[in-house]
């Protein structure tokens, strides 16, 4: 198969985080990351007819992670430039992928018959500035595709996500951007935007000081929409979000009228009818449908009739609809007696499902369905399958497109990790929460490019670092990650480097001694401990533990945790409730090694999380994951995190000049921060366990 992939129209944002960012970190520096399974998703974009023998047939090229389609118009195609040749067949489909460490929304024409590409072509739209557009040719292998960068991230420096549904309506793309900082601490970035494809021209259609997801736009294209909160905002939701249904005109964003209260994933069957998604009071998450009147020339509020399609006993959800064909809608079920998410096509007239992918592919997860113009295919996402030939995108160690300049930004799959050093390895922890599909839980250490992965300590652990002066010596917390005071947690050092990974137990009788960080000498480790009956922090011996010596850092009712000691040993950062100890809410601070000065450096809003710090190698700079930016997708149309937020950031250790690093609609955490610059790499696990084997959201159960 012959592909021919074109960046066309590549938009660029301006970000903050990109700007005067010279000084931040202390040159040429790496952060590596955890993103919860992330590695395992694998997916790509599949269809299957609506009636008739149910054969399903991958729709997109099978490089790096691929979802949330949805098929344009053969007209709306036709409108662009560069448009695929008419005269030939072709399915054409608009989704997002996350490829080449960056997400961006492509456009691609498949066709029925191969399409010769006789390799690069001139650029017929020139444009001075080289931010603006680029285009150009590759040739890949085999069978006709046609595939176009429609808006991408890849000059912008990984300064946003464009991960929600997009819609492509005559030569306009609609789609969700977090380009743009509301100022405001624990508020979504999410908004709807409008790009011209012919001319670049990009209009904001939600208000400032909103947040909209899930976009979908009327048969007509006359409307618009989306699930928003409005300007109530977010308030830490984690399992559905309290978003009402808002329609605003599509060409310009005015006329903005709630329409729904209590919905999420809208999607229109008329320009008066939509469906939507809520969890009922019996608990089921269904499916309902929204009628109104158009009183004049927009909707009528107070007509709005509200109806339940799917009955309770099974949850339904992200449905899609079908102009074409009103009796029919697709729904993503999950059903008592099974684990899997499926897509089924459900009859609204005579109340009956008519096709389930149970009967093609029942052992894997379905997300987000949507119905071709015709009404004869429905499309979804789902893993790539186990036979199918193409790349698995299984990776240990992921190279994410940085905002920084002389900044490498690394994604793990494995948490906690931390570099040795001289940055040359990276040690991390395999969780008992994560699917023991490359080994079982315990404490990993490879090479900062992935080779040489082992497994150093076959144990449950959390939270690692490396020893600054004795080689090979890395420390961490055995025993369960999420438990209480008294749960049995020790610290250990590990010598990676002996024969059969010798340990040594640091801690004494348990009391979740957990989150190590010794002093920049060598001579001391700060870490929190449950033993007085409330997480504190304490100072003991980094060779013979707190039988060499022990002091109390901190004293209070409340948790003090996730300690990171500074570069120069002057300070010790650190996340804690302990300005509302019965709360989640944790702030960052700071404090000195003797315990004086202790000093807040930041919150994010009211009732908002900051955790896992890490000093940068000059000690100028803290890097923490928060929920600082909210949310940027429905969790449900997710794969499940145990939340639904976490972003990088960096400030200044003085607590000032924040910056986003990551636009995530998943959770990343656990941080860390190492002195030398990882050049860009790609490493696949060297051997595959179970694939695609990350669970539901458990609140579906």
């Amino acid at each position: 198969m012959k592909t021919r992939v074109v960046s066309c129209f590549l938009l660029i944002f301006t970000v903050s985080a990109v700007q005067n960012s010279g000084d931040r970190g202390g040159g040429s520096s790496s952060i590596a990351f955890a993103t919860w399974l992330r590695s395992s998703y694998s997916f790509d974009i599949y269809s299957i007819p609506t009636s008739g023998s149910l054969h399903e047939t991958r729709l997109t090229d099978g490089v790096s992670v691929n979802f949330n389609g949805y098929f344009p118009t053969t007209s709306s195609v036709s409108s662009l430039p560069r448009s695929p040749a008419p005269s030939l067949r072709a399915t054409h489909l608009v989704y997002v992928s996350e490829r080449n460490g960056s997400s961006g929304i492509y456009l691609d024409s498949v066709y029925d018959s191969p399409v010769v590409s006789n390799g690069p072509e001139l650029d017929p739209y020139p444009d001075p500035d080289p931010l603006r557009f680029r285009l150009g040719f590759r040739s890949l292998t085999e069978s006709g595709r046609n595939q176009i960068l429609l808006v991408g991230d890849e000059h912008s420096g990984g300064g946003r996500s464009m991960k929600d549904r997009p819609s492509l309506i005559g030569q306009n793309l609609i789609y969700v951007s977090t380009h743009e900082d509301p100022s405001k601490p624990r508020e979504s970035w999410t908004a709807v935007y409008s790009t011209d494809l012919h001319t670049g021209a990009t209009r904001r259609l939600t208000p400032k000081g909103v947040a909209d997801f899930s976009p979908t736009v009327s048969p007509s294209g006359i409307w618009t929409a989306v699930a928003s909160y409005g300007e109530k905002g977010w308030q830490g939701e984690i399992e559905e979000l309290g978003t009402d249904i808002y329609v605003f005109l599509t060409e310009d964003g005015s006329k903005r009228i709630k329409i729904v209260d209590h919905g999420g994933w809208p999607s229109w069957a008329t320009d008066s009818t939509l469906y939507f998604h809520r969890r009922s009071e019996d608990g089921w998450w269904s499916v309902y449908r929204a009628s109104f009147s158009i009183n004049g020339d927009e909707p009528d509020p107070k007509s709005v009739s509200v109806e339940r399609i799917t009955r309770p006993g099974f949850h339904a959800f992200t449905a899609a609809a079908s102009p074409a064909n009103t009796s029919i809608i697709a729904v993503v079920t999950r059903r008592r007696g099974t684990e899997f998410r499926h897509v089924e096509l459900y009859d609204v007239l005579s109340r009956r499902f008519i096709f389930t992918t149970r009967s093609i592919t029942p052992n894997a997860h379905h997300f987000n369905p949507f119905i071709s113009p015709d009404s004869l295919s429905v499309g979804y996402h789902k893993c790539k399958g186990a036979s199918e030939n193409v790349r698995r995108n299984d990776l240990v160690v992921e190279s994410i497109r940085s905002p920084i300049p002389d900044l490498s930004l690394v994604q793990i799959d494995g948490s906690f990790p931390s570099y040795s050093p001289d940055g040359r390895r990276i040690a991390f922890v395999k969780l008992t929460t994560e699917p023991d599909s490359y080994g079982g839980s315990g404490l990993y250490v490879m090479n900062s490019d992935g080779t040489r992965l082992r497994e150093v300590l076959a144990r449950p652990a959390f939270a690692t670092a490396w020893d600054p002066k004795r080689n090979g010596v890395v420390y961490t917390s055995v025993g369960p990650i999420f438990a209480g005071e008294s749960a049995a947690v020790d610290i250990v050092s590990v010598d990676v480097d002996s024969e059969g990974s010798d340990y040594k137990v640091l801690t004494q009788g348990g009391r979740n001694n957990a989150f190590p960080s010794p002093s920049p000498d060598g001579k001391r480790i700060v870490f929190r401990s449950g033993r007085s009956g409330y997480k504190n922090l304490y100072i003991m011996d980094a060779v013979d533990g707190e039988i060499g010596y022990l002091r109390r850092l901190t004293d209070g009712a409340w948790t003090d945790t996730m300690c990171n000691w500074s570069p120069d040993g002057d300070w010790i950062v650190f996340s804690s409730n302990r300005e509302d100890p019965n709360s989640e809410s944790f702030q960052l601070f700071k404090i000195h090694p003797n315990g004086t000065g202790v000093q807040k450096l930041m919150q994010s809003g009211t009732g908002g999380r900051i955790n896992h710090p890490w000093f940068s190698p000059d000690g100028n700079h803290i890097v923490f994951v928060s929920d600082y930016a909210g949310v940027s997708a429905e969790p449900i149309s997710n794969p499940h995190h145990f939340q639904p937020y976490g972003d990088v950031f960096v400030i200044k250790s003085d607590g000032s000049d924040i910056h986003r690093i990551t636009h995530n609609s998943y959770e990343d955490g656990t941080t860390t921060w190492s002195p030398v610059f990882a050049a860009p790499v790609d490493a696949e696990w060297p051997h595959r366990g179970a694939h695609c084997s990350f669970q539901d959201s458990p609140w579906l159960n």
